[in-house]
């Protein structure tokens, strides 16, 4: 077996140019495939989801809220897990991914003011709380915007 020999299974495939309703000979004549009588088997027949004037499901259904396109999924972090770091250590949004805090950062980081931070770093990342910043600055270390 290979590629030159591969064909579709029997009876899977099906002609598009099969021309329906041209007597008994060919197959499908007469009703041409639709049936007798009834709505289906008229010409303009309903839309795909017409439920014959009882409000349709997509109608019935509650409609709640919107996405804003312009909105951004930022990770947030507190202060305490920048703790693993070493003293002096350059903090980035790779080094974070590294050691395992986050996973995927999706739009940026942001850096939060939760928890206590006692060694001097160098963050880099995507934005900072006033208060993660004003620590990180009090003990000598840069918070800088990527």
């Amino acid at each position: 077996m290979d590629l030159s020999n591969l064909k579709p299974a029997d009876g899977s495939k099906h002609s598009d140019n099969f021309r329906r309703g041209r007597g008994h000979g060919s197959g499908n004549g007469k009703t041409a495939g639709k049936g007798h009588k009834g709505q289906k088997a008229r010409s303009g027949s309903p839309r795909p989801g017409f439920e014959g004037g009882q409000m349709p499901l997509y109608r019935r259904i509650p409609k709640k809220g919107f996405k804003c396109i312009n909105s951004k999924n930022i990770v947030g972090i507190n202060l305490s897990y920048l703790e693993r770091f070493d003293d002096g250590a350059t903090v980035t949004v790779e080094t974070l991914k590294e050691s395992g805090i986050i996973k995927n950062p999706r739009d940026g980081v942001k850096i939060l003011g939760g928890g206590e931070l006692t060694k001097k770093l160098n963050v880099q990342v995507n934005a900072y709380s006033e208060s993660a910043k004003a620590k990180i600055e009090a003990l000598g270390g840069k918070a800088e915007v990527i």
